[in-house]
């Protein structure tokens, strides 16, 4: 009965349940500029909103989770699974990048190849899978990562637009479509115009190369160790000895933290909790200010250590220092080390951070942590991989270095990639059951240990394109598709090519702030009803759509390969403007062009 009065109830020509979907759906736009808040929570909680309230029933919202974008997408990462570990990926790695003579040419080096690899293999995947490489080939030449690492993103994204497989947002588009029309879009249904726009970004990107920034990289600052960490040794007769570490005030000093303690016996303990006992001989070790920590050798009657402990001749070898980058949405972010219960719950200690390319001075367990900072971390010697797995929400590891053995089965996984790509492309089997099917294959012949395939996963990305579907659903069914499209109508008139361009203005702008796999959603039922009211093909709406949510060139957050090369780059957040204001102007215009000279209108 509540249901019946409240879908009754008019306002401004809208029901309560699409006044909830307006509201809902504006609130993850406003949560999701807010870097603290991960994407997959506010979509999570955008869905339980729209569940609770009725909006949608239970099996609308489990249907989002069965759908196409979802089930592809998740077979594509067992997929990949199957190319990291049987070494393709590796291979690819390794032969695309050269020794160019000149930045330019080393843009060029790089983008080309690495749009080609995103249209089949996922803007993500290939820019996760490239930054180690592109940071160590910036090196070699000479040249700041940034200055690399920014068209790395770049290609990946302009190379995506290419085939339904090169961006999440294509799939959600295209399953959109199949659920709209019962038709299945080709794999290869972008490929003209995409292929245009990525010739068009790449020669853009080479010619104002001057205007990517160059960033020191945050690396240099911890490539010494000795420098920022010291160790000082407790004499047997020091007064300390007997009291804990709190109670001879040696945890937190001027300048710096006790971040481990070293006994006479070679045991190590780390994290260092404010309980523990001082023994004679103990070497603590402090990361922090030198010139300030060294001032504990005269207040506390502490001595110098023989050498320092994070050297290459450590104690034991088999501890690790790794690099972690703080991601977008981290729980970490606005906290100190000294404000949560990072370090103990992962047996960790930070010894150093640095923003935009600099060390911040102080006690690094006292600074607050922001996006994009990077975290030089002291880790266990086992569990690497564990570490990545849990932290996966608030750390971007850059630094791990699998090598895998290269032999018959990286020939086996290759020709299943080639022949999934074939198979979809002939229309022999739809695009979701030919994605299973290669998922399949690489199990079934060994290309994959389906034991390691979860780290694989990206499932917070699987939760957000479930997500998408359902609001998708939600705009159609409550009328506000329809009614957006006949008021966009009215202000624009009855031209399609105006009502088209406005729409995908609105919709490239709101994917610079959001991810384009929440505009595509939103905005796709909107275009789609607009062709319908204005009696036109479809298509050319939907894949100027399609292409016009991925032009996310401006901002950081609008771009999940942007998200991953910020803190590697050590990019400010007005960095991406300076080229990405560019790119996205001439682009969204040259798509509208393109994509009306390609699909017809009527």
């Amino acid at each position: 009965m509540i249901h019946e009065l409240m879908s009754n109830e008019l306002w401004l020509g809208l029901n309560s349940y699409a006044w909830i979907t307006i509201v809902t759906v504006l609130s993850i736009f406003v949560v999701m500029a807010r870097s603290r808040i991960p994407a997959e929570v506010a979509f999570l909680g955008a869905l339980t909103v729209l569940l609770v309230t009725g909006v949608v029933s239970e099996e609308e919202g489990m249907a989002g989770f069965g759908s196409e974008p979802v089930v592809v997408h998740a077979a594509f990462f067992v997929i990949i699974a199957g190319l990291m570990q049987t070494g393709v990926l590796y291979w690819l790695t390794k032969h695309v990048l050269g020794d160019p003579k000149n930045y330019g040419y080393a843009v060029l080096r790089l983008m080309v190849p690495i749009s080609l690899l995103a249209a089949f293999l996922n803007s993500v995947n290939v820019v996760a899978l490239f930054i180690d490489a592109v940071k160590i080939w910036a090196r070699k030449l000479s040249i700041s990562p940034s200055k690399l690492l920014l068209p790395l993103s770049y290609a990946a994204t302009l190379g995506g637009m290419c085939t339904l497989m090169g961006n999440s947002s294509n799939l959600v588009v295209a399953g959109l479509y199949l659920s709209k029309t019962g038709k299945s879009m080709h794999i290869f249904e972008p490929l003209l115009p995409g292929l245009i726009l990525t010739a068009v970004g790449i020669l853009m990107v080479v010619l104002l190369r001057n205007k990517i920034p160059s960033r020191d990289s945050a690396e240099q600052s911890f490539e010494t160790t000795s420098d920022y960490t010291v160790e000082l040794l407790v004499p047997t007769d020091n007064p300390a000895v007997g009291n804990t570490v709190e109670e001879a005030g040696l945890i937190n000093v001027k300048g710096g933290s006790l971040v481990e303690i070293v006994r006479f016996d070679k045991e190590i303990i780390m994290p260092v909790p404010k309980d523990e006992w001082i023994l004679g001989g103990d070497r603590l070790i402090y990361a922090g200010q030198i010139n300030e920590i060294l001032e504990l050798k005269r207040s506390h009657g502490l001595a110098a250590a023989d050498h320092h402990v994070w050297s290459i001749d450590d104690i034991d070898k088999k501890r690790r220092m790794r690099t972690a980058y703080v991601t977008f949405g981290s729980e970490l972010i606005g906290q100190s080390m000294t404000q949560c219960d990072f370090e103990q719950k992962n047996n960790v200690a930070l010894v150093a951070v640095a923003r935009q390319g600099r060390r911040i001075s102080g006690q690094p367990r006292e600074i607050k942590i922001q996006a994009g900072d990077t975290l030089l971390l002291e880790c266990p010697p086992k569990n690497d991989s564990q570490l990545e797995q849990d932290n996966r929400r608030n750390l971007t590891f850059f630094d791990s270095h699998f090598v895998p053995q290269l032999g018959p089965k990286t020939v086996t996984s290759a020709i299943i990639l080639v022949l999934m790509f074939l198979i979809s492309s002939f229309h022999v089997l739809p695009l979701m059951a030919t994605t299973m099917l290669a998922a399949g294959a690489m199990m079934l012949l060994g290309c994959c240990r389906i034991t390691g395939v979860a780290k694989y996963i990206e499932w917070e990305l699987l939760l957000i394109l479930g997500s998408t579907v359902v609001f998708s659903v939600a705009i159609t069914k409550t009328g506000i598709a329809d009614a957006i499209a006949v008021n966009v109508l009215h202000l624009c008139g009855s031209n399609p090519y105006i009502v088209m361009a406005v729409m995908c203005l609105l919709a490239s702008i709101v994917s610079e702030f959001v991810s384009d796999v929440g505009a595509s959603a939103v905005f796709f039922p909107i275009m789609y009803e607009q062709s319908v009211l204005l009696d036109c093909n479809p298509m050319p709406f939907v894949i100027s759509l399609m292409l016009s949510v991925t032009i996310s060139f401006a901002s950081p957050i609008g771009s999940n390969t942007h998200m991953l090369i910020y803190g590697p780059g050590s990019f400010r957040f007005t960095d991406f403007a300076l080229l990405g204001i560019w790119m996205h102007m001439v682009l969204l215009a040259l798509c509208l062009v393109i994509v009306n000279l390609i699909y017809p209108l009527y």
